[in-house]
């Protein structure tokens, strides 16, 4: 063969392989819809968050903002959401069954009703009423009625991450 022929076959082949292309990438990424359209809806941020929530609360609608059962007016904070509270000296923490206490600033006891402890789940041992509480150890409380309080003596406030629920007495 002659070399144009070879040079037009080539240029031929190259050309349909770039148009082919350009057609296949167009209908692959959906260039054609427009958005707002059923195709393409346009939806809003809170329409996104508020399906989320119902998917996370197994789409029975369930309240994102409990209140707490042992006192009505103070909320009780979300399952996942974690808080900073200021606990003033002469205050206590109460916990609710299943919330998470870190400490992290300030010195904090222990502050339980019975005689079973709290658990630090750093450390893997039990903490009873009237212990330091470690900072920046994360403590498990399993039932109510168990908390924790700024130790006597310390005139600034305490600092500590909650996880769950919880009341101040």
């Amino acid at each position: 063969m002659k070399s144009y022929w070879k040079l037009s076959l080539a240029a031929l082949a190259i050309g349909s392989g770039i148009w082919i292309g350009a057609v296949y990438s167009n209908t692959a990424t959906g260039a054609g819809t427009t958005p707002g359209t059923t195709d393409d809806p346009v939806v809003t941020k809170s329409y996104v968050d508020q399906q989320i929530q119902q998917a996370l609360n197994g789409g029975g609608g369930g309240s994102t903002n409990p209140t707490n059962p042992t006192n009505p007016t103070e909320p009780s904070q979300g399952a996942d959401e974690v808080k900073n509270v200021a606990l003033k000296p002469g205050k206590i923490l109460i916990a609710d069954a299943g919330t998470e206490f870190i400490v992290r600033s300030g010195s904090a006891v222990i502050y339980t009703e019975v005689s079973s402890g709290v658990a630090d789940l750093t450390d893997g041992k039990d903490l009873l009423n009237g212990q330091v509480a470690p900072k920046n150890h994360l403590l498990s409380f399993p039932r109510e009625g168990r908390g924790i309080q700024v130790k006597e003596g310390q005139t600034s406030n305490l600092i500590v991450m909650v996880r769950g629920g919880y009341t101040i007495k």
